[in-house]
């Protein structure tokens, strides 16, 4: 990957995101939500022991992780198929510009963009926390943070890997839903019912419930919100008799990059080698 080319489409990329009205209405949806939760009193409603900032962060992070997904998936599936169909990749490969340049560039200006607003939006809540002088849980807002980043990668190398490997829009996005529903599917309801009417083994319905990403998420911001798990029910003694809570902290976190990563590779691979015109 050149550096130089990298850097142009990365600012390139990133200039025509911040000027399309899409990214600022969706910087005002989230950081309009946090004031909305200050203002609708969230903060001083009590839910297991947790009030205050803790419990803002938590429905925030509740609310990322039905929205981000699909959203991060029906950005970016068009980033590269669109340019395809519009004639704009011709034109940029005609420069000298390499396939991994222009791929990366796209895939981290599209990162930047997604995220960004996301942790403006927990800064904007303890930024506004400390003015009103609630306690800050800085380690909510850490791990948080994290697990945004996290999600918003994996996604997004699942994103670009579904648009190099697509050949319209239309299908680009169908598939990209039809993947977010598999996702949601398979969340813990889903996992239980198979468990009682197959009578499977829990290891093997839990360890299959933690090879999605979204389960993962979910899994990691109770986590620390409620270290026992409680809210979750059967799965929860299944998960914390097999790891450590600090060692699942780490694997929420690694493992949706690692997954992203990878989709990421196998994108720019197909990339590279295929006549993409």
């Amino acid at each position: 990957m050149g550096n130089k080319d990298f850097t142009s489409i990365l600012k390139l990329d990133l200039n025509q995101s911040i000027r399309t009205k899409g990214f600022w209405i969706y910087s005002l949806l989230f950081g309009g939500f946090v004031a909305y939760m200050f203002v609708s009193g969230i903060t001083e409603s009590q839910i297991i022991g947790f009030v205050g900032l803790g419990r803002l962060l938590v429905t925030f992070m509740q609310v990322c992780m039905v929205i981000i997904p699909i959203y991060v998936l029906i950005t970016v599936v068009r980033s590269i198929v669109g340019d395809k169909e519009n004639n704009v990749m011709e034109y940029m490969l005609s420069l000298p510009i390499s396939f991994s340049s222009f791929y990366w560039g796209k895939f981290f200006s599209k990162f930047i963009v997604i995220y960004t607003p996301l942790l403006f939006s927990l800064i904007l809540a303890i930024v506004w926390g400390e003015i009103i002088n609630l306690d800050i849980p800085w380690e909510f807002f850490w791990l948080y943070s994290a697990l945004l980043a996290a999600m918003v990668f994996c996604f997004l190398g699942i994103g670009m890997f579904i648009s190099v490997y697509t050949h319209s829009q239309e299908l680009a996005v169908s598939s990209a839903f039809i993947i977010w529903l598999i996702l949601v599917a398979f969340l813990d309801l889903l996992l239980m019912g198979m468990m009682l009417k197959l009578r499977m083994n829990p290891d093997v319905v839990i360890g299959i419930g933690m090879l999605n990403p979204l389960q993962v998420f979910r899994v990691g911001v109770l986590v620390l919100f409620d270290p026992k798990l409680t809210t979750m029910g059967p799965a929860a003694y299944y998960i914390l008799d097999t790891v450590s809570r600090t060692t699942f902290i780490i694997f929420s976190i690694v493992y949706p990059i690692l997954l992203g990563y990878l989709f990421a590779l196998f994108g720019v691979r197909r990339f590279k080698r295929k006549d993409i015109l």
